[in-house]
């Protein structure tokens, strides 16, 4: 009876398996790759830099840390002080940004003082009120400027790039298609990245050494341009 049993359980198993081969396509894998082309197409848009950031700090040396430290943390007070009472989100934000302090050694190896540095950011899309602020501080000296998009004008100027290098890679696979001789395509698979490449003025040089030469009047900045690319690329189905 168990050797019935195991002749019919593998008579089963091998009508299964044969079922299961007849149902599998001869060559999955070959009929799909056939007519398929691999393509991409970009989308740019140049747009105007909209987000300052300024970043001022100072340092301080002495042969007592405890000191430095409070004399870092002086100036750092003086200058959130005045900054906070012109700050308004988004158009002007204020943050603290490094706060260090750390030994000085001296040629025997030993510490023989201490130095620190302190450092506010003000950050904001009101080039006006944030310059204007900069050179206002005198507790704190201008580290660097930069500029960058804001979040919102990133999402609008994104998708006018989105769109435009869709339709740039719509009409490159149709042109592709029909120069092989087929009616039209398929969509099988699609990439989507973003980027941005800066095409504007370098102002940050400018604006350190404006500081130098200022009391309280407005720091000179000039935001430049970016690029916003976007590139699609993929693979699609001839027919």
């Amino acid at each position: 009876m168990r050797t019935i049993k195991l002749i019919a359980s593998c008579a089963l198993a091998a009508c299964a398996t044969g079922l299961f081969a007849q149902n599998m396509p001869r060559d999955m894998s070959h009929e799909s790759l056939q007519n398929v082309a691999q393509l991409s197409a970009s989308g740019s848009v140049e747009v105007q830099q909209d987000l300052l950031s300024i970043s001022m700090s100072t340092t301080r040396d002495g042969s007592d840390a405890a000191t430095v430290q409070t004399q870092l943390k002086q100036a750092l007070d003086s200058a959130l002080a005045l900054a906070k009472q012109a700050a308004v989100p988004g158009q002007m934000d204020v943050r603290t940004g490094n706060f260090s302090l750390y030994p000085r050694y001296g040629k025997d190896g030993k510490i023989n003082g201490w130095q620190g540095t302190t450092e506010l950011v003000l950050e904001g899309k009101d080039f006006p009120r944030i310059t204007s602020m900069a050179g206002k501080i005198q507790s704190l000296t201008l580290g660097h400027v930069s500029f960058a998009l804001s979040r919102e004008q990133r999402a609008r100027v994104e998708g006018e790039a989105q769109t435009l290098a869709i339709e740039r890679f719509k009409a490159k696979a149709g042109e592709i298609a029909k120069g092989f001789g087929f009616a039209g395509y398929s969509l099988r698979e699609v990439s989507i990245q973003a980027n941005d490449q800066g095409v504007g003025p370098r102002p940050r040089m400018m604006a350190m050494q404006a500081k130098a030469e200022m009391s309280d009047a407005p720091v000179p900045v000039e935001a430049g341009k970016t690029a916003v690319l976007v590139n699609v690329s993929g693979s699609v189905q001839m027919k």
